[in-house]
């Protein structure tokens, strides 16, 4: 992460910061796609999102060329109302001709979390096959009450982990495990954005 670039930009509404990211995102995947052939975009779950996600899809975008991914999951099944890819689905993708080999959805097992994050993190490694850590051209990241992002939340295991990518991280105060990116793995996005709202 290149933190000579770090900057905030405020606005006025809500609306308006949901709309200037849906069409930055844009921006940022057509690039992408222009100088390496494809994008790859790890995407957020909560209320935030939802309506940049409708908006983004919208947008006359490369979509046989997005591959896209999830920066943490609930331990719900995927029609769960709590789902995060439930939510992306139904904002963002199913408006699109989006090849289902493209769509990386967390591969949620609610009885041993533990084995369905490592078999997600088997698909971010051959994905990105060669590289140390994943190369995403964007995340979308929240930031909560509590400070925090991804399902990385404060006190919990997963805050130390330094050499995977994804994990299962139990959270205390909501007696859950919940699946994240890892720090390291968030570190390595060329554009790495809070959508921070309220």
């Amino acid at each position: 992460m290149n933190t000579s670039n770090k900057h905030t930009i405020s606005f006025e509404t809500t609306a308006e910061l949901q709309q200037t990211v849906a069409l930055a995102s844009a921006d940022v995947i057509r690039e992408a796609v222009n100088n390496r052939g494809t994008a790859n975009v790890s995407l957020s779950g909560g209320s935030t999102p939802r309506r940049i996600y409708q908006l983004l899809a919208e947008e006359d975008l490369p979509w046989d060329q997005i591959h896209w991914f999830w920066g943490d999951e609930r331990n719900v099944t995927s029609d769960n109302d709590q789902s995060n890819e439930r939510m992306v689905r139904e904002t963002l993708l199913s408006h699109q001709h989006t090849p289902e080999s493209q769509i990386h959805p967390v591969t949620v097992d609610v009885e041993q979390p533990a084995i369905g994050a490592q078999a997600y993190e088997k698909i971010l490694r051959e994905h990105f096959l060669g590289n140390h850590t994943p190369q995403w051209d964007l995340i979308l990241l929240g930031l909560g009450d509590d400070a925090h992002t991804a399902s990385l939340f404060p006190g919990t295991k997963a805050l130390q982990e330094k050499d995977r990518w994804f994990v299962e991280n139990w959270v205390e105060q909501m007696n859950t495990f919940r699946y994240t990116l890892t720090a390291p793995a968030i570190n390595s996005g060329r554009n790495i954005w809070f959508l921070v709202a309220g």
